[in-house]
């Protein structure tokens, strides 16, 4: 059997009532509550208060406000007017089933109202938001279109400006080389011409003038003979072999500070990497051979990522791993892609699998470590996982720990996690 509420308080304007229902010891919740246009109802159990109200109220605007253990009701007329009693005490026992059971039933239909609009208001946020996308994917296609129709003028530009440097360089080199063979031609000409005099000029006493033979000397002696000296040369020096034993080293650091093992393995990663080139995809046998090398689609992406396509420069990043999935640059370059375009997971595996092919640790490649630990830490931060994210950040100071732009971004993550423990 439920306890009936008796006691309560209500005053009225004009436009509202206000009633007051005492509630001592109990914990009450909005779900305890129902209110239709004349119906009120308050369900604690065992306690419970039902009124038929006077008048008809609205029911949409009325409020209930739970503290201190009551219950305060502004309840707001339909029409304006004073009631000579909170509820309708002249209804029978009929009267008072049907109009409580008329409550519940308009309630049912309003809810059911509520629903279908809550579900047609959801299905239009849905058409609004798939039309928007749908432009912005037309509008980014579009953008990329005419980037390709910029890049493609551009080299053709390019194209058109070296072939007629090219022919401009083939026209001076032909008029170079005939000037050259007109003076050839010229200097024979002179060459013919002197020829033709000296043979022109009459050869006067070489049939009367002959030179005589010195004293004690026979034909084969020329007159300076007397002058000469035999020239004492040294002797030649004796074969020797001169050694020298240096350090071969590929990499700046001294022997001594360096771990030989760990960079050697690291330029045999490279040269396997180098040399690593899938060859059977179907969809590279259109492409030129250059857009076949991983490095030139990496220096496209490179170029791609400067004037801000994200999404072109990650397909040329996606290309080169195809082709050759041991170069750590093109996942470290790829996770700067996810990072501007928040795809944060997929920046996070392309970081960890840099750090993964950048192996040993050794001084060539500090500097991508460095990139590859801040990149994952800061996906790790907009993901608000800033624990994680410091961690990272700590790694990246060990390998650079003059890096203040480091340090700072690591004093504020620390700052960040001490706030968060003391809201918690």
């Amino acid at each position: 059997m439920p306890v009936w509420l008796r006691e309560y308080s209500w005053r009225q304007t004009g436009s509202a009532v206000y009633l007051s229902l005492p509630l001592r010891g109990v914990r009450v919740t909005p779900a305890n509550i129902f209110c239709a246009d004349q119906y009120l109802k308050v369900s604690i159990p065992p306690f419970l208060f039902e009124a038929i109200l006077y008048a008809p109220i609205d029911d949409t605007n009325s409020t209930a406000k739970i503290g201190n253990g009551i219950i305060f009701f502004t309840l707001y007329k339909k029409e304006v007017a004073m009631w000579d009693s909170l509820t309708l005490a002249t209804a029978n026992k009929e009267k008072l089933q049907y109009l409580r059971e008329n409550a519940v039933l308009k309630a049912h239909e309003k809810a059911k109202e509520e629903t279908k609009a809550k579900k047609v208001t959801k299905q239009e946020h849905k058409k609004y938001a798939l039309e928007a996308t749908m432009k912005l994917e037309e509008a980014e296609r579009k953008r990329i279109e005419d980037l390709k129709e910029k890049e493609r003028q551009k080299v053709t530009k390019e194209l058109a400006l070296w072939k007629k440097q090219q022919k401009d360089a083939e026209k001076q080199k032909r008029v170079q080389k005939e000037g050259e063979l007109h003076q050839e031609v010229e200097q024979l000409k002179e060459e013919k011409k002197e020829k033709m005099n000296k043979t022109r000029i009459p050869n006067e006493g070489t049939s009367k003038t002959r030179l005589k033979p010195t004293k004690g000397c026979h034909g084969s002696c020329s007159m300076f003979s007397e002058n000469l000296k035999e020239e004492q040369l040294p002797a030649p020096r004796s074969p020797a072999t001169i050694k020298i034993n240096f350090t071969s080293r590929v990499f700046p650091t001294a022997l001594r500070e360096s771990r030989i093992a760990e960079e050697e393995e690291w330029l045999r990663k490279q040269a396997e990497a180098r040399r690593t080139v899938s060859a059977d995809l179907s969809e590279v046998e259109d492409l030129k051979e250059e857009e076949k090398n991983p490095d030139w689609l990496k220096d496209k992406g490179n170029k791609m990522f400067a004037t801000g396509n994200y999404l072109a420069a990650v397909n040329a990043y996606n290309l080169a791993v195809r082709l050759n999935n041991k170069l750590p640059l093109l996942y470290l370059n790829r996770a700067a892609c996810h990072l501007k375009l928040r795809n944060l997971h997929k920046a996070i595996e392309d970081s960890s699998k840099a750090l993964e092919l950048l192996t040993p640790p050794v001084p060539h490649n500090e500097h991508a470590r460095v990139k590859a630990y801040v990149r994952r830490g800061t996906a790790f931060c907009q993901l608000e996982l800033y624990t994680e994210g410091l961690q990272d950040y700590e790694a990246a100071l060990k390998i650079d720990p003059k890096n203040k732009t480091i340090e700072n971004d690591a004093e504020k993550i620390r700052h960040l996690i001490q706030g968060t423990m003391q809201d918690s």
